[in-house]
């Protein structure tokens, strides 16, 4: 691989990594109002789709460490958008739920997800905008599947 290819301009790598902090810092600015921070963002997203994941659960989801998943389920329970259940079936399992305020969020937070998709993706062409999402999904899926194989050796 020569050293053009790992300039930050060259390494697709790096651009994903600084595309997508420009997306959460354009998206942060809109959701703060809310009270809501880039990482409770994540946690909403997924439970706003499967609402009542056992905290280990959303941590997959999620793809973050439990300790950091449990940090910020606290600030959440704090704010009043989530709430813990003990498991019916498993008594060390927890339950994760929205609560009423954590699921209106939804109805005022998409919008802004919209908008900031919309605002990366001016000018290009819909048919690139495919193209795009069907190379994302591939590279992932390479990535994953190299994941899966580190861990069954």
């Amino acid at each position: 691989m020569s050293r053009a290819v790992l300039a930050p301009d060259h390494s697709v790598g790096y651009l994903m990594r600084e595309t997508h902090r420009a997306f959460m810092r354009e998206l942060q600015l809109r959701v703060a109002p809310a009270g809501v921070t880039p990482g409770m963002w994540f946690f909403l997203r997924v439970l706003w789709q499967e609402d009542g994941l056992t905290q280990r659960e959303l941590s997959q989801r999620v793809r973050m460490m439990e300790p950091t998943t449990v940090t910020a389920l606290n600030n959440m329970e704090r704010r009043g958008l989530v709430r813990r259940v003990p498991n019916p079936v498993d008594r060390r399992k927890v339950n994760i739920y929205l609560t009423a305020r954590g699921r209106r969020l939804k109805a005022e937070l998409l919008p802004h997800a919209i908008a900031t998709n919309a605002l990366a993706l001016n000018g290009l062409a819909p048919g690139d905008v495919e193209e795009l999402r069907r190379l994302l999904r591939h590279m992932k899926a390479n990535l994953d599947a190299a994941a899966r194989r580190s861990k069954a050796v």
